[in-house]
């Protein structure tokens, strides 16, 4: 028998307010338990419209503390609820001032796991995350679930290879990459970094991007979340590139170890080669 995990991801469009957004996500985490998924990543930033388009202070009121903010605590009654492994990216405020962007991890049973804040923030037209993000200082956490250990890699973290590898080594098996990625920047890139981490790494990946154009900017979210598999291989089709979608689709984890039995990356890593890799 094969050993299949069944995982969900959720796309959603901005509706304008977080209430709605919130009702949403939980409506949707709903529908993927009830075609039996065992895990379920939202989109980056999930309750809010990507506010990252413009620089302004008063989206600073999106913070909410991670745990034991309102979001996270019904979140975990969620989770137990359905018996459903929840990765929900947030706006975290750790002190006054001092924010993140930021996925927490909670379990099957409604216990909160923890957290991972982004590494890499970007600055660009569009995406103007050093106004509102510190970097990430949890390093490349891997959490134990009940369906086994997963990682979180968010956004514009994909164009780094570093930590892609870093979850492989702390024995990932899944990595979600919750983004908000838009339409004519990144979207010739969707189809090639996450496979291509896949397959290097050698473990499932679920990319996640938001839907449509919100009225912050002209930034549109092309959508097309996927899960790939550790042969660079789609799982089922992409989602669509307008709409609001739950994707379920079951992962064979099985495949792991033929892939990694038939490419010895891990093997043939040469790490005492690399110290100029992190050289400033």
């Amino acid at each position: 028998m094969s050993n299949l995990v069944r995982a969900a991801l959720v796309q959603q469009r901005w509706t304008g307010d977080k209430d709605s957004m919130i009702a949403g996500a939980v409506d949707a985490i709903g529908t993927a338990a009830s075609q039996g998924a065992q895990v379920v990543c939202l989109q980056e930033l999930f309750y809010g419209p990507y506010f990252c388009q413009v620089q302004d202070a008063d989206y600073y009121s999106y913070t909410e503390g991670i745990p034991d903010g309102p979001t996270t605590k019904l979140l975990q009654e969620v989770a137990e609820r359905h018996g459903i492994v929840i990765v929900a990216p947030m706006y975290e405020e750790e002190q006054a001032g001092v924010y993140y962007n930021t996925a927490a991890v909670i379990d099957a049973d409604g216990k909160y796991l923890g957290k991972y804040r982004k590494n890499h923030i970007p600055q660009v037209k569009g995406f103007w995350e050093k106004f509102y993000f510190r970097p990430g200082n949890t390093g490349y956490p891997v959490f134990d679930t009940a369906v086994g250990r997963i990682g979180v890699y968010i956004c514009y973290d994909r164009h780094f290879p570093e930590g892609w590898r870093a979850l492989g080594l702390a024995g990932a098996k899944i990595v979600f990459n919750p983004s908000a990625t838009s339409r004519g920047l990144s979207q010739y890139l969707w189809r090639l970094e996450q496979p291509a981490a896949a397959v290097a790494n050698e473990y499932y990946v679920g990319a996640i991007n938001r839907v449509g154009v919100e009225p912050l900017g002209d930034n549109d979210f092309y959508g097309q979340t996927y899960f790939v598999d550790p042969r660079g291989e789609l799982v089922g089709d992409a989602a669509s590139d307008i709409e609001d979608e739950v994707v379920v689709r079951d992962l064979d984890m099985d495949k792991l170890s033929e892939v990694r039995n038939l490419w010895q990356f891990y093997r043939d890593r040469r790490p005492d080669s690399y110290d100029p890799l992190v050289a400033p």
